[in-house]
């Protein structure tokens, strides 16, 4: 087969074609990108000297340099919203931020002198229904949010030929919900007050239309990927049971799908951690078309997953992050890729990815290998030593 451009490549996978090769993505969006700390090693190792910008402060991803992007032969390249220019952050105390909605977040110190923000304080978390009516919400009319990303998109669509995958931010339902209220507490709601979620998820779901039609607006015709993310599961199952999901959540995100599809033809990429296997029928029925990050040790046989869902479901991610990248060594990581390429590639329908963001204690020889890993085990026809 003629090789492929990245888009001709992804594009394919994810309509259920077999590419040239498994697409692989590496730095393409929030749900798929390195942790700043990993991506320094990576850097070291290649030997590239470049400051590293955040592609997600509160999550502290990595906005990977095309530079390495092309040494590793990723097929995807970021698209996000912009932030607001009308807004400014309140004080705060030392190692602490506040966000545009009003969470407040602080660092937690781990090993090696690394760093995550968690979660400190719960704006919402006395509130009633009543409330929601005078709470400072983010100004949907901030042009800072859109201001140059028409070009940009433009850009990458003309100049590159790489898959462009677009996050509005302006996207989250259950996870907001519980940044705003508190977890156990809108845990609790669900069956205690369905009604504060209905009206605190009717909220959400206004000013998350009223953005993502402006970042649509401006960028709709570019894209080839449209990234929603919420966590749903732990590694047992969701969160909740498939019976509150489907009669309080999954309306919106029916909602919400139906309006973004009525904007652009990119395909719908649902981020979820967890085992959310029980949920991927009620996924695949709202619109989704693509599911990440396939946490494989939390949803188990990967064969299995292609055979029930393989023929609605594009799978992207199932590189294990739990174990195998931070803990195996180069040649695991190749077995590793090539068992879920085996499973998951043929027909298409499969981009690589590791599960969710490479963390710090992934050594850069095995962000490497996987990279490499995909490129030997990854031409279709899928040849024997893949299968």
């Amino acid at each position: 087969m003629a090789e492929m451009t990245s888009r001709e490549r992804v594009w394919a996978a994810i309509n259920h074609q077999e590419p040239d090769r498994v697409p692989l993505d590496i730095g393409g969006g929030n749900s798929t990108t390195i942790v700043v700390e990993a991506y320094e090693r990576l850097k070291e190792y290649l030997g590239i000297n470049l400051p590293t910008r955040e592609m997600n402060k509160a999550f502290r991803l990595a906005r990977l340099d095309e530079q390495v992007m092309q040494q590793l032969g990723s097929d995807c390249r970021p698209l996000l919203m912009k932030g607001p220019a009308q807004w400014t952050p309140p004080p705060s105390p030392p190692g602490t931020f506040v966000d545009i909605w009003g969470i407040t977040w602080r660092q937690a110190t781990y090993g090696d002198n690394c760093y995550y923000w968690e979660l400190a304080r719960h704006p919402l978390a006395e509130a009633d229904v009543a409330e929601l009516d005078h709470y400072p919400w983010p100004d949907t009319n901030d042009p800072g949010y859109t201001h140059g990303l028409a070009e940009e998109a433009r850009d990458l669509y003309e100049n590159t030929d790489k898959a462009v995958m677009a996050d509005p931010i302006f996207k989250s339902f259950w996870e907001l919900g519980y940044m705003l209220r508190g977890l156990e507490r809108f845990l609790m709601d669900l069956v205690t007050a369905p009604e504060f979620v209905v009206a605190l998820l009717e909220r959400l779901l206004e000013i998350n239309v009223k953005m993502t039609g402006r970042f649509l607006d401006a960028v709709g015709p570019y894209i080839q990927v449209f990234r929603l993310a919420d966590d749903l599961a732990t590694q047992r199952g969701p969160l909740m049971s498939p019976h509150v999901f489907r009669q309080l959540l999954k309306p919106f995100y029916k909602r919400y799908v139906e309006f973004v599809k009525s904007k652009t033809t990119a395909k719908i990429f649902f981020h979820s951690c967890g085992n959310v296997t029980e949920l991927l029928d009620d996924l695949i029925e709202i619109g989704v078309e693509i599911i990440n990050p396939v946490q494989v040790s939390a949803m188990g046989d990967t064969a299995a997953l292609k055979s029930r869902f393989g023929d609605r479901l594009t799978f992207w991610g199932a590189i294990d992050t739990q174990h195998v990248m931070p803990y195996g060594s180069p040649g695991d990581v190749e077995a590793e890729v090539r068992r879920r390429i085996h499973d998951l590639a043929p027909g298409g329908g499969y981009v690589v990815a590791a599960v969710h963001n490479i963390q710090p204690d992934v050594p850069p020889q095995n962000v490497i290998a996987m990279a490499e890993a995909t490129r030997k085990y990854g031409i279709y026809p899928l040849n024997a030593s893949a299968r």
